[in-house]
């Protein structure tokens, strides 16, 4: 991974790798993080779905769509939605039911609706289910429907962003078109780095962060755990080192700039196991809160955390934390690799009554300027307030969903302090990214659903401990390994390495 991946060269992969990819999950099968190419091609709708001649209804006529998203609920949210639905149903004559996740209970939650056959519109799905699900039959095709009943969102986003989510030559979601390659940062409060003179623009690796964890942890006070995590993540960006193979299980993967593309155990890699063992150090000296790996939340006013991000972020999380200023690191990345292209998508129920009416909706979700902003942001005048040309000013941490889950980045407006240009930051950053030497590869799992599920049920037995920092890995990781061979590890490892060594051929 020495070169730089330019974006001419990523689209001309990607055009031709994605053909390969719906030839390699000859069943349907993909995965995580956002969509790509991100200015390359378009990134401006042309229009407004309301703009294209769909009708209009009275909120007491419009259908009403079931949305699940991922985030924190909002305590505003029924209010918001009827702002929403006030607009939508004016606009194109749907009405939306939003229904939020948490963030550790998402999974859970997805799967028992999936299972369950609950009933459902449209759902943020990445690639820790989007391959499962397509195979159960439980996402709706697409592929003829986007381009015919909503041509503004099919034009909008580039076609090598669409290639990127196929299955088997068919489109089973709409990704969302942002920062669709992966850079991870390390994010100080403000107020911290100036208490304790933390020369945080230096610190890029774990064992950098030891000093001044230990100096905060001083400072402060037993009670006071300057690393706080939950057991949604872990220690975010641990793995970052590692391709899933768009698999959702983060013990197997092949080296990013592994030219041989082997396929590995990854918690036996040495370099992984020294950094768990850094973090169950701090774990055991109270540097991380003792509830980790039992916390479904992250807690607010983070002194530090690790995130996937570009530059602006940092204005969103100090809302959200309740921080005055946050200041951040680059750490990792750019990097694109098949997961960072599907890893934020939001599919529509095969079983859904609304499938036209959905896509429409997503289709202002990404082309109108206000709907994308009352969905990020909340409720105009309570939770926001436009302070410049395409930038607001974020009133209060109240409206909580994710902006990242639900659409395009390219017609929301920026966060101050960032400029109303903010966005063409994140389009550079796609420009830049590297590549994995994986990409365009996704595994089919067609005849490894049975290895594939066992091995995932091993890992959630084991990962929240493991990646807080609660358990020796030198005790939990032999425990994990063997049991992870008993429910199929080698089988699947040997069918992706055939995979590959096919697919790269």
């Amino acid at each position: 991974m020495n070169k730089k991946f330019k974006i001419s060269t990523l689209a001309c992969c990607l055009a031709v790798t994605t053909t390969l990819i719906a030839g390699c999950n000859s069943g349907g099968n993909n995965a995580s993080p956002s969509p790509t190419a991100a200015g390359t091609e378009s990134t401006q709708p042309a229009a407004t779905a309301g703009d294209s001649g769909t009708k209009q209804a009275s909120p007491e006529d419009a259908p009403t769509i079931v949305w699940w998203q991922i985030g924190t609920q909002p305590t505003n949210l029924a209010e918001g939605v009827a702002k929403i639905n006030e607009y939508t149903a004016e606009k194109i004559g749907v009405k939306v039911d939003i229904k939020v996740a948490g963030w550790g209970d998402y999974d859970t939650k997805m799967n028992t609706i999936i299972n369950t056959g609950e009933d459902f519109d449209i759902m943020f799905v990445n690639n820790t289910n989007y391959n499962r699900f397509i195979n159960l039959g439980a996402l709706a095709d697409i592929t003829d429907s986007v381009q015919k009943d909503t041509p503004s969102l099919y034009s909008f986003i580039p076609e090598t962003v669409w290639n990127g989510t196929k299955m088997n030559g068919k489109i089973y979601s709409v990704p969302t078109y942002k920062d669709s390659s992966m850079t991870q940062y390390f994010v100080w409060d403000d107020s911290i780095v100036q208490k304790y003179n933390i020369d945080y623009a230096n610190i890029k690796t774990l064992q950098d962060l030891d000093k001044p964890f230990r100096d905060i942890k001083a400072g402060e006070g037993k009670s006071y755990y300057p690393l706080q995590l939950s057991k949604g993540d872990g220690f975010a960006g641990l793995l970052n080192d590692y391709d899933d193979m768009t698999l959702g299980l983060k013990a197997l993967g092949v080296k990013v700039d592994d030219t041989s593309r082997k396929v590995v155990s990854v918690f036996e890699q040495p370099e992984i196991m020294e950094k768990l063992k850094l973090v169950h150090s701090w774990y055991k000296d109270g540097i991380i809160n003792p509830d980790a790996p039992t916390l479904s939340e992250p807690p607010k006013n983070l002194p530090f955390f690790s995130a996937q991000g570009f530059p602006g972020a940092e204005a969103g999380w100090q809302v959200n934390n309740g921080v005055d200023k946050y200041v951040m690191t680059q750490i990792f990345g750019p990097l694109y690799t098949t997961s960072t292209i599907q890893g934020s998508l939001n599919a529509i129920s095969q079983n859904s009554k609304y499938k036209v009416e959905a896509l429409k909706f997503l289709e202002l979700v990404n082309t109108d300027a206000q709907l994308r902003n009352m969905l990020a942001y909340g409720i105009e005048g309570q939770d926001w307030k436009t302070v410049g040309d395409n930038v607001i000013e974020r009133l209060n941490d109240t409206w909580s969903l994710p902006g990242y889950s639900q659409g395009t980045f390219f017609n929301m407006a920026a966060v101050s302090p960032n400029s109303g240009d903010q966005w063409d930051a994140v389009k550079k950053l796609n420009e830049e990214a590297d590549a994995s030497a994986l990409l365009g590869f996704a595994l089919d799992i067609n005849d490894l659903a049975t290895e594939v599920a066992n091995s995932k049920a091993v890992m959630d037995k084991y990962q929240y401990e493991l990646l807080t920092g609660a358990s020796d890995p030198e005790v939990v990781v032999p425990k994990l390994v063997k049991e992870l061979k008993a429910a199929g590890m080698d089988k699947i490892m040997e069918e992706a390495q055939k995979q590959i060594t096919e697919y790269f051929k």
